[in-house]
């Protein structure tokens, strides 16, 4: 959500802003909805002193026991009544009309990030290991997968439909271990609480982080009306919401691994074969509530964390700065971490990491207060995938595979697995 304020003060610039993100004028349109609304509210509030006064007036005309100037005086405070009825439907409208137009514009882009509108435009900050060189021709995960037997494409076809895959044995307990190991990482390492959010949100939650209104096509939604949540961001940041935290509690650290679901809309045609693209996966996801003056630090403080993931499991990876079009519409700024898949010959996202300002403390009323002060200060809240389980599975099968269709197990997941150091074809 948008500060008014600030577009009125300058429309120019926040034109401009909008205008990296491929968005049309925008100012001009929330300043005369603006106007109307503060002049609605203008005149309810000079009518409403005008009855007050009136009221005053009537009780000293009725103590003289003047009924003639009293009956004239009430007169006028009838009409009045009817004109400040009217006003505050007016008012509640043009307010409604703003906070739904305010809503529906994404981010403004920090001065650093690259232009562009798609992801031809981004920008590499940093790549970390060498992709691996085979002596055979590496597979794609779904290959592996099946191969092993331990990937069922079809029956999650059967059980559930497109976009769904059950995964068994060895290969379900790699996942599993994947979630662990993140887990553990980020809440002995990076400080991170972990926690376990509901998996359904109404629609005040999924409004706080920007999924309503304009993106509720890519979410599931139940017949009572609940959301399932596209990632734990949504009901995490949203602890925050109505609340006016005490500086010295920040920064607030949360991780959880949930499943997350989503209808992936517009992805037609895309990753059709194998668990690139599902709806629903598994993700360690990391949202942070800070102060306004900590976000910039805890943003990389961040990356770094989701960047140790893929560096204790050995997989190469690099990590792109987002150009405005590409990024997500909460987000300010946002780091992509996309790790090399050998079946593939090419990298691909596995985890993006945004700090989003105060856009979604504004749209919570989330704010915080410095001890012994009276004024509060919207939170800058920040979320990032810490990652993708379902995606470090595939790149641990792909990165990890050897010749004879097995895959040997990082070493960081050694003590998740048992004892097990090869995942491979067991005969029946």
């Amino acid at each position: 959500m948008h500060d008014i304020k600030a577009i009125r003060d300058n429309p120019e610039a926040f034109d401009r802003a909008i205008a990296r993100r491929g968005v049309a004028p925008q100012a001009q349109a929330l300043i005369d909805l603006d106007k109307t609304r503060r002049a609605a509210q203008t005149e309810f509030d000079e009518l409403q002193g005008r009855r007050n006064s009136l009221s005053r007036e009537i009780g000293v005309a009725k103590g003289r026991k003047d009924e003639a100037r009293a009956a004239e005086l009430m007169a006028e405070v009838a009409t009045l009544k009817d004109r400040l009825a009217a006003l505050e439907a007016e008012q509640k409208e043009a307010e409604a009309a703003l906070t739904d137009a305010l809503s529906r514009i994404p981010n403004l882009p920090a001065d650093e990030v690259p232009d562009g509108l798609d992801e031809s435009f981004n920008v590499e900050q940093r790549q970390h290991g060498a992709p691996k060189t085979y002596s055979f021709k590496p597979k794609e995960h779904f290959d592996i997968g099946e191969g092993l037997g331990y990937m069922d494409f079809a029956a999650g076809v059967k059980l559930a439909g497109a976009r769904f895959t059950v995964v068994k044995s060895q290969l379900a307990r790699l996942s599993r271990a994947l979630g662990q190991f993140m887990l553990d990482l980020h809440t002995t390492e990076f400080g991170y609480t972990e926690m376990q959010p509901p998996l359904l949100v109404n629609d005040a939650t999924a409004y706080g982080t920007g999924q309503l209104p304009k993106f509720g096509e890519d979410l599931f939604r139940t017949t009572a009306g609940y959301w399932l949540i596209p990632t734990a961001e949504v009901p995490l940041t949203n602890l925050a919401r109505d609340l006016i935290i005490d500086e010295a509690e920040l920064p607030w650290r949360m991780t959880a691994l949930t499943p997350c679901f989503r209808s992936e809309a517009g992805a037609a045609g895309r990753d059709t074969r194998g668990m690139i693209r599902q709806h629903q996966f598994d993700k360690v996801e990391l949202v942070s509530i800070v102060t306004a003056d900590k976000s910039v630090e805890e943003h990389e403080r961040m990356t770094e964390a989701s960047e140790t993931v893929l560096k204790r499991l050995g997989l190469p990876f690099r990590t792109m700065l987002l150009c405005a079009g590409d990024m997500g519409g909460a987000a300010r700024k946002t780091y992509d971490l996309e790790v090399w898949l050998p079946g593939q010959n090419q990298y691909r996202e596995i985890s993006s990491c945004s700090n989003c300002w105060d856009w979604q403390a504004r749209r919570m009323n989330a704010r915080s207060r410095a001890a012994g002060e009276k004024q509060t200060r919207f939170v800058h809240t920040l979320n990032g995938s810490g990652v993708a389980v379902g995606r470090a599975l595939i790149a641990v099968m792909e990165n990890y595979q050897n010749e004879d269709g097995s895959i040997a197990v990082p070493d960081a997941l050694a003590p998740y697995m048992g004892g097990l150091k090869t995942i491979e074809k067991v005969s029946k």
